[in-house]
């Protein structure tokens, strides 16, 4: 009788032992150097912001340097990442379908679990990713032809390169995606830090997801991770 008993235990035991070290398996998310793409995008942004929007705040100070070297780099920055999401990533993981937009709907009926998952990204995060992508080149392009009337180490400032009424769609352009960046940023920095999209945030830090979050948030058919299994780190 007492063999029996030992074996079960034994066996609740393993199992409970693979059951553990499954939900601690860390799936990478994001390689790091989509993670140093992200935040130094995102601080050429705040940059940005700051500096365009504190003068007319009045907070008075020496803002238009700061202000074009931080739109250079992220010029930079978003170069890399096109040529990289073109010859190295997968870039229909980003384009919006009508199953995301049916799983979109699935999660919002509060009596039942969703029945259908996202892959990688949700619709949401695609969307966003959508606006973002938008105003920043409208914002990039704008921005750099309006580098013209300024004086750079790249050339001497040239106010008439343009004339009045074509540099006023310029000015109006550049305007209106720098307010679509404010609510785009809030919106961004919010649902990051709501407690249920908390994971999100740790992976753009570290990197990872669990087996655990994986397997609740994610439809692996849709987004399917190779042996990426890093062990844990205390």
């Amino acid at each position: 009788m007492f063999l029996p008993s030992l074996d079960s235990n034994l066996c609740n035991c393993l199992l409970e032992t693979i059951l553990k070290t499954m939900s601690d398996l860390r799936l990478i998310r994001h390689a790091l150097s989509d993670r140093i793409f992200h935040w130094i995008t995102a601080a050429c942004v705040l940059i940005l912001l700051a500096t365009s929007l504190l003068p007319i705040l009045g907070v008075q100070f020496s803002w238009v340097t700061t202000h074009w070297i931080a739109g250079i780099v992220l010029s930079a920055a978003i170069l890399f990442h096109i040529i990289r999401a073109v010859f190295w990533q997968e870039l229909r993981s980003m384009w919006i379908s009508i199953y995301d937009i049916k799983a979109t709907f699935s999660s919002l009926n509060p009596t039942k679990p969703a029945t259908l998952k996202p892959g990688k990204y949700s619709f949401a995060q695609k969307f966003i990713h959508l606006g973002f992508s938008v105003f920043t080149l409208v914002a990039m392009v704008t921005g750099l032809v309006m580098m013209v009337k300024i004086d750079t180490p790249f050339w001497p400032r040239d106010p008439y390169w343009l004339d009045s009424a074509t540099w006023g769609w310029v000015y109006v352009a550049h305007g209106v995606s720098t307010l679509a960046f404010v609510t785009m940023v809030t919106l961004h920095i919010y649902f990051a830090l709501r407690p249920e999209k908390l994971l999100y945030a740790r992976s753009m830090i570290k990197g990872w997801i669990t087996d655990d979050e994986y397997r609740q948030h994610h439809d692996s058919e849709r987004w399917k991770i190779p042996s990426t299994e890093k062990p844990n780190e205390h």
